[in-house]
């Protein structure tokens, strides 16, 4: 068997040289996959997971923009349109200065099986640019929205590719995105999702990636007949799933005790309550200030320079900022710590090494495709009310929402539970993602 992953993975990297982000989410997948492929005479031969790494259509196009002071600034653009199998493309836009194709084609992949584990009719994509909107005007973050969708918009559509929002990419660039596309195709359609409230949007979207990332710790902590009241929570990040998750954790009786940024982290013994996160909200949300002026309010926090939260003592971490985080040697001091259960708020967040420590201590541990997956399922609950012209209430998307975490939940047990009640979270999620998707292309030919 090994044999059988290594001449896969030679393969793959032959093809995808200088990617390792996208490596790594194809061997991760492909060490968990190809056992179950060569078990199952209906997947074996078929070349499934080759045809799965391989995305559909890449999309790469020139963005040309003008800055306040009048300079032409040109970015790069992308689409990767991955799998099609159950549904139309669906999946975030990025704009940040990392931006590349192996990112990208890593969150693809990835958002292929993070959809199919939804049970919603949703095939896999993602897209963005290396802009940075952090330090920019509202006119140039327009200006540049409108150059990305006048690209963007005719190879995108309802029934064929439905972008949302990732990192660098809220309420306000889906405003601007939504506007273009509106205007050059002449329709008011549900093209993209994160749209605000009065023209299409769905209440708990904003809330959802985090909140789902909360519920399924939970699900997590009663297989073991535990729940997250009277918890420490350990949060990283401090932008919508950060926020979102340390909401929901202390709703739940939690004490979140961290929150971060790429400057550092900022440790509040005393838990984040609704007040503190309030204040967060305004830092992050409307000042664009850093972590660290949360100290100027609340002065008996500390705050820790370039260093992110897992040296902190805590029962339950919540990486939700972004990949490659959480490295080998930060995973043994959580674990030395007495962490009992991760749960992935961000993609891809913990590295190879640290998710192998997760799992030889038999510790509670959710992949990001997963446990993240709520954000992309309350989009395909606001596809839904678009189509149908109809907006649910907020407590009709979160028993929604949460109803689908539990359902993705027990798709993890089914297919991750071992003989000795151990549930691999990282396998269950990665055949039961698999089986849906494989089975559609099945039915559907080589195509």
């Amino acid at each position: 068997m090994e044999s059988k992953i290594k001449g896969f993975m030679d393969l793959v990297k032959q093809r995808n040289q200088n990617e390792p982000e996208f490596l790594q989410a194809v061997q991760e997948v492909a060490e968990t996959v190809i056992p179950y492929i060569a078990s199952k005479e209906i997947y074996n031969g078929k070349n499934i997971l080759l045809r799965m790494v391989e995305p559909e259509r890449v999309l790469m196009f020139r963005v040309p923009w003008i800055d306040d002071t009048g300079e032409i600034v040109v970015n790069r653009g992308f689409r990767i349109e991955m799998n099609s199998a159950i549904g139309p493309y669906k999946g975030g836009l990025r704009f940040h200065p990392s931006v590349n194709l192996s990112i990208l084609k890593f969150l693809a992949f990835e958002q292929v099986f993070k959809n199919a584990l939804t049970t919603l009719p949703m095939g896999g994509g993602k897209g963005g640019a290396d802009f940075d909107p952090k330090g920019k005007s509202d006119r140039e973050i327009m200006r540049f929205c409108q150059s990305f969708m006048s690209e963007l918009f005719r190879h995108i559509g309802p029934n064929t590719d439905i972008p949302a929002g990732d990192i660098g990419v809220g309420g306000r660039e889906i405003g601007y995105l939504f506007g273009m596309y509106k205007k050059l195709r002449n329709e008011f359609t549900g093209v993209l999702t994160g749209k605000g409230m009065s023209w299409g949007g769905s209440l708990i979207r904003p809330e959802a990636t985090g909140y789902g990332t909360v519920y399924f710790a939970q699900s997590m902590l009663e297989t073991k007949g535990d729940t997250l009241k009277g918890k420490t929570v350990a949060v990283s990040g401090s932008g919508n799933v950060a926020q979102y998750a340390c909401e929901k954790a202390f709703q739940m009786g939690a004490k979140v005790v961290t929150l971060s940024d790429s400057s550092g982290f900022i440790y509040d013994e005393d838990g984040i309550d609704a007040e503190k996160l309030a204040y967060v909200m305004e830092l992050k949300n409307e000042k664009r200030a850093r972590i660290s002026e949360y100290l100027t309010k609340y002065p008996s926090a500390k705050f820790f320079k370039s260093q992110r939260p897992w040296s902190v003592k805590c029962d339950v971490a919540m990486p939700c900022a972004t990949q490659n985080e959480v490295s080998t040697e930060e995973a043994k001091t959580l674990l030395k710590n007495g962490c009992i259960a991760i749960s992935e708020g961000a993609n891809m967040p913990s590295e190879p090494g640290a998710i192998e420590a997760f799992q030889e201590a038999k510790i509670l541990y959710a992949p990001g495709k997963a446990s993240n997956a709520g954000g992309v399922a309350t989009s395909g609950l606001e596809m839904s009310q678009n189509s149908l012209r109809i907006v649910w209430t907020r407590e009709e998307v979160d028993e929604r929402l949460q109803r689908i975490m539990s359902k993705i939940h027990n798709s993890c047990i089914k297919y991750g539970k071992q003989d000795d009640g151990y549930i691999d979270y990282v396998r269950g999620a990665n055949i039961a993602g698999f089986v849906k998707v494989a089975d559609a292309m099945l039915a559907q030919g080589v195509v």
